[in-house]
């Protein structure tokens, strides 16, 4: 008996100390969860339309003589000999190209747990962190779940379910039932033979035969013991699922939680994190760290994992930085011009700064022509005046009229130019008007044109046109006045007009303006026009968008130039029909044909993309190297043994 009892005791010992020995083993070798690098996957082999063997291709060099290339591998000899597969081998290394593809890039590596880590009892639980430029981010967590563990978790919910079923929601259920019936039955009968009754029983006559109303009885006979008790649940809910439940089940925030039923060997994840590629961005690393629990509480710390490295290989280094000009013509006359609406007393000429809203108007005026006289870029030469008449009174008073009134405000404004050069030698002092020889300088005077414009018809009949306050009928009454040639029996007719108040009073005034045309001279220049370059900034905006990953913005600045950089930030977008438009029309050189390789080699065009591509490396030996880094091309370079002797 004393043996058994001491085999029991072994083997109990035994059991309880297993864990821990794993951990402090775990803790002594430094076991650590690895990263990877998947395998690099082959592009799928495409008909080249010519009867050869599967992944071979034939291809012309500049003198041309015919290669074949094939996918190939070295036999013992150390000779290449074709061969139809490859064999695959793991990949070891830390690093990795990965080819940016409208301004996002994916990241592929693989999470290796060792089965040391394993355990039916542990959660493994793996946190990804990717470092980019100074900026770090944590990646969703993966979890790797024992059977016990989970089995565990899944009791916890089991027991938490049973409190949650022991709370009851049914008031009825605290109403001492037995005691409420007995009562009636013995005290009113009449009552207690409602409840065989189906018939509804209201308020009122239940009250009036108990003297007390329902709820009154109710509560009478309700436990508030329990109720108090059941209510005590209900508020320890949260204290009683941390209690139970140790190892809450995570549905969020997860890239995986799986179960592993046996730890019968090594668990592999291929974990794959999209990533917007930003200005300045050139790689971006994976570390891995983690830790074990058991019960929810971490009994080892995963060492972090050596880091992987993802070189991002973007279009934007293929960008043609030279600057790019555009002609200009310079016009030596320019012109500008802008009107004013300025009040007269009825039939007079005489410019009032008090009446109606004259002062603004002319203070507008005088800011611009101030403006204008100290520009350092132009001289104004002349002012073109042109007054215009609202149509009442006959057109040729009116013709006067705005004769008159186009001759007062080019005087007016005239005075003020003068007035205001006056002022200005004054608070500069006259040394700053003479020349270079010690003389005075002669300052250009200003021509003002007045001209005369009678009756502004045009103008009126743009202003009903758009007058959301007349009806369609005054309207179509109004244009078929307009057709009437002589403008005085015009103005005649529409006093006839139910709407000719609301025009005198409403648009006659507007009618009213002064016109200013201003006519320029650009300073120091002779010739009428002159041809330079400048720098075409909308295309050079677009080129600096393209260096900065801002794809979008670059292929709207880019779109009209049809051009290289334009095809590269098609390319750089995936939009590869639009960039082999443009770039089958372009001259071919090394950069061009590289880029065709690359749109080819997306659209399966092998053929044409090893073509490309040897013709782009003869011109250029260092588009060798760019391939070998560009994701993209070293496919194909893998896939068809494309050797440096090749070229």
């Amino acid at each position: 008996m004393a043996r058994r009892v001491l085999c029991f005791v072994a083997v109990l010992t035994a059991v309880c100390c297993a864990p821990a020995s794993r951990i402090r083993q775990l803790r002594e070798g430094q076991v650590t969860a690895q990263l990877s690098l998947p395998e690099e996957r082959d592009i799928p082999a495409v008909d080249v339309g010519a009867p050869v063997q599967r992944d071979t291709l034939v291809v012309e060099d500049p003198e041309g003589r015919q290669l074949i290339l094939m996918r190939a591998v070295r036999d013992e000899n150390g000779e290449m000999v074709a061969h139809e597969t490859l064999t695959a081998a793991r990949v070891t290394a830390r690093f990795r190209n990965v080819a940016e593809r409208g301004g996002r890039v994916d990241l592929r590596f693989q999470i290796l747990v060792p089965k040391a880590l394993q355990d039916g009892k542990w959660q493994v639980r793996l946190y990804p962190d990717l470092f980019v430029l100074d900026d770090s981010v944590r990646l969703e967590p993966v979890l790797i779940t024992g059977a016990a563990y989970r089995k565990a978790q899944l009791r916890g919910y089991q027991q938490y379910q049973r409190f949650l079923n022991s709370i009851s929601a049914d008031s009825l259920r605290f109403v001492s039932r037995f005691q409420l019936e007995n009562f009636l039955r013995r005290n009113i009968p009449a009552v207690y033979r409602f409840r065989n009754d189906s018939t509804l029983v209201s308020d009122e006559a239940f009250s009036s035969a108990f003297g007390v109303t329902e709820q009154q009885a109710l509560d009478h006979y309700t436990n508030e013991i329990v109720v108090r008790f059941n209510r005590r649940k209900v508020e320890r809910k949260a204290y009683v699922f941390g209690r139970l439940v140790k190892a809450p089940i995570l549905s969020e925030g997860l890239r995986l939680d799986t179960v592993l039923r046996s730890a019968d060997g090594d668990f592999s994840y291929e974990y794959v994190q999209t990533l917007k590629v930003r200005k300045g961005m050139r790689k971006a690393s994976v570390v891995l760290s983690g830790e074990v629990c058991e019960e929810d509480r971490p009994v080892y710390r995963i060492p972090p994992a050596e880091p992987l490295t993802f070189y991002i290989s973007s279009l934007s280094g293929l960008t043609d930085r030279t600057v790019r000009y555009k002609t200009l013509v310079i016009e030596r006359k320019v012109q500008a011009n802008t009107a004013c609406y300025i009040l007269f007393d009825q039939g007079k000429d005489r410019v009032r700064e008090d009446l109606g809203e004259n002062a603004g108007e002319i203070a507008r005026i005088k800011s611009n022509l101030a403006s204008l006289l100290e520009n350092r870029v132009f001289d104004l030469d002349s002012i073109v005046v042109t007054a215009s008449c609202s149509p009442e009174g006959d057109w040729r008073s009116n013709r006067r009229l705005s004769d008159r009134r186009s001759g007062a405000v080019s005087a007016y404004f005239d005075a003020f130019i003068a007035a205001w050069r006056d002022s200005v030698r004054r608070a500069e002092g006259v040394h700053l008007q003479l020349g270079e020889t010690g003389e005075e300088e002669q300052v250009r005077p200003i021509c003002f044109l007045p001209r005369s414009n009678a009756e502004n018809w045009p103008m009126l009949d743009a202003l009903v046109a758009k007058d959301t306050c007349l009806n369609a009928e005054d309207k179509e009454l109004y244009g078929r006045l307009a057709l009437q040639t002589d403008l005085d029996r015009r103005e005649q007719a529409l006093h006839a007009l139910h709407a000719y108040r609301y025009l005198r009073e409403e648009l006659y005034p507007r009618l009213r303006t002064v016109r200013f045309d201003f006519h320029l001279t650009r300073k120091g220049l002779q010739k009428d026009t002159v041809h330079t370059t400048v720098v075409d900034s909308v295309y050079m905006d677009g080129l600096a968008a393209l260096q900065d990953r801002d794809y979008e913005k670059a292929v709207t600045l880019l779109r009209p130039y049809r051009d290289y950089n334009a095809a590269v930030a098609y390319t750089a977008m995936d939009y590869n029909a639009s960039a082999l438009a443009i770039l089958e029309a372009l001259e071919e050189d090394d950069k061009v044909l590289y880029l065709k390789a690359l749109v080819y080699g997306r659209t399966g065009e092998d053929a044409k993309a090893v073509a490309a591509y040897l013709k782009a490396c003869r011109l250029n030996p260092s588009m060798i190297h760019r391939g070998n880094l560009d994701p993209e091309i070293y496919q194909l370079i893998q896939k068809y043994n494309i050797r440096n002797e090749t070229f």
